[in-house]
């Protein structure tokens, strides 16, 4: 089976092959860099933050629900090999499902399965907001607030921005008559975003919730 991430270039029938990279997924990498550098500018924003009220930080960070964020961010991780499923039924040219073994499973069906987790994690984080919104920890009330809701909060709108690409992929597989490298190549590029947002909320949840 041919590299779906990669475009053969051949320049007569007995010379060699060269391999192209696909420019949609170089394209995908090259800005997922630059969301590494937006999401360091919030990292160094909590870092300096915390550093100038300790105090505060100390008193506000006892606030946090650590198991109730475990889970949600186990359900969060556990999505990542859902989507990589996906992305080998993909590969392999499956869209659906051929029995309900989930080792038959085709690329829908983890695709449908990585949504739903993830649409728990934000589901999850709201309900969180709203304890906290409770407690007194806002948008305004203090630095902490502030820093905590623009890290996970920015977050959370990447997360969502994830859901809305896995159904446009979904709708995409269901909607091809023809599966083939370019429907692949969507659903390789969707798993690099998700693969993105699951690494960079490990990093948030261990400085928020670990290292208080």
């Amino acid at each position: 089976m041919e590299d779906v991430t990669s475009t053969p270039l051949s320049r007569s029938a007995s010379g060699p092959v060269l391999n192209r990279p696909n420019a949609v997924a170089v394209g995908t990498i090259v800005w997922l860099g630059s969301e590494v550098m937006f999401f360091a500018g919030l990292f160094a924003i909590y870092f300096t933050l915390r550093s100038t009220s300790p105090e505060l930080w100390a008193t506000e960070t006892s606030k946090l629900e650590v198991p109730f964020a475990s889970v949600n961010t186990i359900i969060l991780v556990l999505s990542s090999f859902a989507c990589q499923f996906a992305v080998f039924a993909a590969e392999r040219f499956q869209v659906h499902r051929t029995s309900w073994n989930p080792k038959d499973w085709g690329m829908t069906e983890w695709f449908f399965v990585t949504y739903c987790m993830g649409a728990i994690f934000v589901c999850g984080q709201v309900f969180e907001y709203a304890n906290l919104w409770h407690e007194g920890v806002t948008l305004s009330s203090s630095a902490y607030g502030s820093a905590f809701y623009m890290t996970t909060g920015f977050h959370g709108l990447h997360v969502t921005g994830g859901l809305i690409a896995f159904l446009l992929t979904l709708g995409r597989g269901f909607a091809a008559k023809n599966f083939g490298h370019k429907e692949a190549t969507t659903a390789i590029v969707v798993s690099y975003y998700w693969h993105f947002v699951d690494v960079v909320w490990i990093g948030l949840f261990a400085v928020i919730y670990l290292l208080k």
